[in-house]
């Protein structure tokens, strides 16, 4: 079976929880035996990318235009365009968003799973015109593909009890590397020493909270400081703001993949998620599989992401610094916390059980060509 991906910004990821998905599905499917095509938009690729991912998967690298609204949409557009012309016989869309052109590939008799993710159109970065048009995805990926995946029960249920809608709800993993302590990044060169920074991770948008975070620490006494891990790639002034407000105990990397991403949360001495929008987000399974006590903003889904695995916070920052200062105050705690968040995260968020889920629905909905296509194979 040969399977496309598109939607997400394309592998190596170098932006988030989609691009991240693209790369582990895409690495075990070829791994099994499987043909992966996953498109990448040429905006966010560099030369030598290819040699930077298994030479198995093909990158289909199409342009887009890189701007806040237009780029998901015009890249998508092309990408199906391109895709019903070739030989996958099964597209993999990641995106709401991208709802509106799930129909174009079963035309040409090749079903369709869009995986819709969170609400996207609840972000606090859209404008009305943008939440009206996500609102219009949304209502569109109840009829567009051939199959719906929601990667969170909070997610599964809103589409039940709202329009009614079934959808197969398959989760997201977490692997962590085989590392040393410190391989893949200078902490003495940050000003940092391991185990003792509050680490960050997110895209810096205001409904992941990075001001209620900052000020939050703020409030904090102690002298290992935060460590904010990401950006914001398409409004530059948010991220300036963000570092006017910081005091000196705020260090900004920008964001940060492979060794050095695994090196900064195996290192941290603990992770706080304050995003308030989405299903299953990769960050805070990944700061749990790295063995790292985690604080989280109390919505339903980081409630059903870390499963009683952390501590909760509010959105008050009194409450958040109280927390923080608690458990930087208390190692034994920290210890067994991560302790906990390790074994939860080896249990519930493997790539290989997310990978055996995912090729059970493939196969579900595999064309018929395709099986008659291999009965005859057998036959002669």
């Amino acid at each position: 079976m040969h399977i496309a991906i598109l939607g997400s910004r394309g592998i190596p990821n170098r932006y988030g929880g989609f691009e991240a998905f693209a790369e582990k599905l895409s690495q075990r499917l070829v791994e099994a035996g499987y043909r992966v095509s996953v498109y990448c938009r040429r905006s966010f690729s560099r030369p030598g990318d290819n040699e930077l991912v298994d030479r198995r998967i093909r990158r289909v690298v199409l342009p887009s235009i890189p701007a806040k609204h237009l780029d998901t949409p015009v890249h998508t557009l092309l990408s199906v365009l391109h895709v019903i012309s070739t030989d996958a016989d099964l597209v993999l869309i990641v995106n709401a968003a991208n709802g509106p052109l799930a129909w174009v590939p079963r035309l040409f008799g090749k079903p369709v799973v869009l995986n819709v993710d969170g609400l996207d159109r609840t972000r606090r970065k859209w404008g009305w015109f943008a939440r009206g048009f996500l609102y219009l995805c949304e209502l569109a990926s109840l009829v567009t593909p051939t199959r719906v995946v929601t990667d969170a029960s909070t997610v599964q249920e809103y589409y039940r009890r709202r329009y009614g809608k079934r959808s197969t709800m398959i989760g997201y993993g977490a692997e962590v590397p085989a590392l040393t302590s410190s391989q893949g990044f200078d902490f003495a060169g940050c000003g940092m020493t391991p185990g003792k920074y509050v680490l960050y991770v997110s895209r810096t948008e205001p409904e992941n909270n990075p001001e209620l975070v900052i000020r939050a620490y703020e409030k904090v006494r102690a002298d290992w400081p935060l460590v904010i891990v990401g950006s914001n790639s398409y409004d530059p002034e948010y991220d300036a703001r963000l570092q006017a407000m910081a005091g000196p105990r705020v260090i900004f990397t920008g964001p940060i993949y492979g060794e050095g991403y695994w090196a900064l949360q195996k290192n941290a001495g603990m992770f706080v998620f304050a995003c308030e929008v989405g299903g299953i987000h990769p960050a805070l399974i990944e700061a749990m599989a790295a063995a790292r006590p985690v604080l989280y903003l109390d919505t339903d889904s980081n409630r059903e992401t870390a499963g009683g695995q952390g501590v909760i916070f509010s959105k008050d920052e009194a409450d958040l610094a109280a927390k923080i200062q608690q458990l930087i105050d208390d190692p034994v705690k920290r210890t067994r916390l991560g302790s906990a968040a390790a074994e939860f995260a080896r249990q519930r968020y493997s790539w290989d059980e997310i990978t055996r889920q995912y090729l059970e629905l493939f196969h579900q909905l595999k064309p018929q060509r395709s099986t008659s296509a291999a009965s005859s194979k057998s036959a002669r």
